[in-house]
């Protein structure tokens, strides 16, 4: 399962999210319906500039997404084989809060006591 990485020196999703993992969750809660790997490759490379990513990274992206439970995932047979169709398993405010529990979590795993203290002093 893919590990959440936070670079303080960002704010807001872009301190747990690359630019073209942002653009792919936002497609995903501006549609809210299922998509396919390939139609998100090509909608984050229409937004995401300057630049390009491969669909390979997207195809990977998205099955962290789902194997973490940010999207679903439903595989379906059709035209060419095997594909996946994914959609949002949560909201954005659902994802956050996911984030926010995932780091918190592994803080007061490594850290329990400073952590504590830490939380309890912050209004």
């Amino acid at each position: 399962m893919k590990s959440i990485e936070y670079d303080a020196s960002k704010l807001g999703l872009s301190a747990v999210l690359k630019d073209y993992e942002e653009i792919a969750l936002r497609i995903f809660w501006e549609s809210r319906n299922g998509l396919k790997s390939r139609a998100v490759y090509e909608q984050v490379n229409q937004r995401l500039s300057p630049g390009s990513i491969s669909r390979a990274s997207i195809i990977n992206y998205l099955e962290d997404l789902r194997e973490m439970g940010v999207l679903h995932g439903e595989e379906r047979t059709g035209k060419g084989g095997h594909h996946w169709v994914y959609s949002p398993a949560m909201d954005e405010s659902g994802f956050k809060r996911f984030i926010a529990e995932r780091l918190i979590g592994n803080l007061v795993r490594d850290f329990p006591e400073e952590t504590g203290k830490a939380l309890s002093q912050i209004k």
